[in-house]
Formats: C-alpha cells, structure tokens, sequence
C-alpha cells in the first residue's frame, strides 16, 4: 500500500486559515494555532449576528414610527392598533421609511388612524 503524505492537505488548510485571518492583531494574524481559534470565534459571532440584525433593525425602524407619531399627537401602540382597524397592511419597515423620506405620507396614515381609533372609542 502507498504511503500517504499529508503536506500539501496540511498546508492548503492553513493557508485557508492564514487567509481568513487576514488583518487580525498580533499572533491572531501570524500564528496558525491562534489563527484558528480567532477565525472560529469570528465565524460564529458573524454567524449570531446575522441573527441578531434581524431584531435590531426591528427596534430602530419602532423607534422612528414611534418618534415620527409623538410629533403628531399619537404613541406607537395607538397608532399601530388604528392602522390595524384601518385594515392597513404596511410592515414596520415600510413605515419607518415613510415616516423618514415621506413625512407628508405618513401624517395621512397617523389622521387614518386617529379616525379609526375615534370611531372604535364611540
């Protein structure tokens, strides 16, 4: 049977490595063990936080409705219940955009569901 080497797996591995560790400080950039351990430490915090964007840029998009709706009078529960009585069906992503580059827009659907939240009291 033919003796197997291992060099040229070895080395494309460690070049695989080396590669992704491009630009980390110290030995993390040099040395292959610590190499090795950066970039698992890398590709599961980029994996987590792909993740993670998912809510954070939920809470900011909320975070300007809700600043866009206090400057017309209403908060974001109210304003969210009365677009849901208006049978309006845009995601936060869609308001926040609006609330953003189409301010004028936006004060028609905050009227809309003052309407419909006035109509629902009475």
């Amino acid at each position: 049977m033919a003796r197997i080497k291992r060099g040229v797996t070895k080395h494309r591995r460690h070049k695989k490595i080396m590669k992704a560790a491009k630009g980390f400080q110290g030995a993390s950039g040099r040395n292959y063990k610590w190499a090795k351990e950066s970039v698992m430490h890398a590709w599961s915090y980029a994996y987590r936080h792909r993740r993670e964007r998912k809510g954070e840029f939920r809470s900011l998009w909320i975070v300007r409705i809700g600043a866009a709706c206090r400057a017309a009078g209403l908060s974001y529960s109210q304003f969210i219940h009365g677009l849901k009585l208006a049978e309006i069906e845009l995601d936060r992503k869609i308001l926040a955009d609006m609330a953003v580059r189409d301010p004028d827009g936006f004060a028609k659907l905050v009227e809309t569901a003052k309407e419909q939240l006035a109509a629902a009291a009475a």
